[in-house]
């Protein structure tokens, strides 16, 4: 009796162009993931998503910055694996190939940030991936002085800006996803500055803020923040009525149905569309999405599963969630940041923008992590909460020179529309944004 000689498939779909990498070519990249070196990888500085085949091993890994997912398919033949950004990907290729039937979007899978994935096409039964950590910062290394803090944390940030715009042709516009909170008024205030530094005219920056019939918050805060630092011919603000919000267009766009990242992403969507109405060329944006998750500054109270020790005794709880090997790990989604990050990436990925979030950057991460936590709080909610602002408004002022004003938190999706709008906009209930989630693929 002879044995079945199965003849594994690979197909990536991935676009190699949408990777922001400033230290090596992409082939390198992907050269360096297939040695399978964990720490050779880390060495690798940006954003990006990568996989590579050697014969019947194939290893994928990315940074928070950009998604990917596999599906492996059963033909007679053998298995094939596809690796791609988004399930709607998966899907069409399956149909073209007559396997639409395998697919259920839980049977995909997220490849979790950080981690280098490796899954070996051996046929029936599908194997298990293993999971080797590529980037591990050390935790609690920095001296608890908050300047020292600050001028290292913003450094970090404006070294990958700088590294960023190295990249992008000097004649082409920037602009900046500003709220006039902390993390998109740093990163504004980083750009300018590096821009200064360069001896390049920030003429060509701009900061875009949404308002919902011009009853946003954010607007009023972003004219604030920049008048107070005479920037403010800098600011447009963008005004779009509120039939112009869809959540149910979000829920398609990032392939998810967690009512705060549908939100956000259902306001950024707003945003970049209507930045595209008005400038056709435009390419190169920034924003601040992962400030938070790097300054633990979410509000636990609001979260049953959290506390302020789970916060700060987990190496990046909320850039990963509980981790690969935790029960509570979705293998369809990840968990925390590696998850939510699609709320930035994919609505400006939709609109044909080229979007750098720098506070999800591995180096400036391991900055953050870095942050002795415990030892600045000691355990307080309060004190962690009122962390976030100090430590930013020092680095900036250290970096910069500029006095950056600090504000109250608001999430994004709250500070665009008043408490009415957003309400009728938004359903209260997760399980309307887990059923428009199922429509997309009945």
């Amino acid at each position: 009796m002879s044995e079945h000689a199965y003849i594994e498939r690979f197909v990536n779909l991935l676009d190699p162009e949408a990777n922001t990498i400033f230290n090596v070519t992409a082939e390198q990249a992907v050269e360096i993931l297939g040695s399978g070196d964990a720490k050779k990888l880390r060495s690798i500085d940006g954003q990006f998503a990568l996989v590579h085949r050697n014969g019947n091993i194939v290893r994928m890994a990315r940074s928070i910055g950009r998604p990917m997912r596999y599906f492996l398919a059963k033909q007679v033949a053998g298995p094939c694996l596809v690796v791609a950004e988004r399930m709607e990907e998966i899907l069409e290729w399956l149909k073209a190939e007559g396997l639409a039937d395998q697919f259920h979007p839980s049977y995909t899978r997220m490849v979790p940030a950080h981690h280098i994935v490796e899954i070996a096409l051996l046929g029936c039964p599908d194997p298990n991936p293993n999971y080797d950590r590529f980037f591990e910062p050390e935790r609690n290394r920095l001296p608890s002085d908050l300047d020292k803090i600050g001028y290292a944390y913003i450094a970090a940030l404006q070294t990958e800006i700088a590294k960023w715009l190295d990249q992008i042709p000097s004649t082409e516009p920037i602009g900046v996803l500003f709220s006039g909170g902390i993390d998109s008024g740093a990163v504004f205030c980083a750009t300018y500055d590096c821009m200064l530094k360069r001896g390049e005219s920030p003429a060509r920056l701009k900061a875009f803020t949404l308002s919902v019939d011009n009853e946003g918050q954010d607007a009023a805060q972003a004219v604030q923040f920049m008048n107070e630092l005479d920037l403010g011919l800098f600011l447009e603000v963008i005004d779009v009525p509120a039939s112009a919000i869809d959540f149910r267009e979000a829920v398609r766009v990032i392939e998810d149905y967690k009512p705060l990242d549908v939100q956000a992403a259902t306001m950024t969507l707003a945003l970049c569309r209507e930045i595209r109405n008005r400038y056709p060329d435009w390419t190169y944006l920034l924003d601040g999405d992962g400030g938070d998750e790097n300054l633990k500054d979410y509000p636990i109270e609001e979260n049953s599963e959290l506390t302020i020790r789970s916060v700060l005794n987990n190496l990046m709880l909320y850039h990963e969630g509980w981790g690969v090997d935790a029960i509570k790990h979705s293998l369809t989604y990840s968990g925390g940041q590696s998850r939510g990050h699609v709320r930035s990436w994919a609505p400006g990925r939709k609109y044909g923008f080229k979007d750098l979030s720098p506070f999800a950057l591995p180096n400036v991460i391991e900055v953050s992590e870095g942050i002795p936590f415990i030892e600045l709080t000691d355990w307080q909610h309060d004190k962690l909460y009122a962390l976030k602002g100090e430590i930013v408004r020092r680095g900036i002022e250290q970096i910069t020179g500029l006095t950056m004003p600090v504000f109250e938190k608001r999430r994004f999706q709250h500070g665009v529309a008043n408490d009415a709008t957003f309400t009728s906009l938004f359903p209260a209930d997760e399980q309307c944004y887990r059923d428009a989630f199922r429509e997309i693929f009945a």
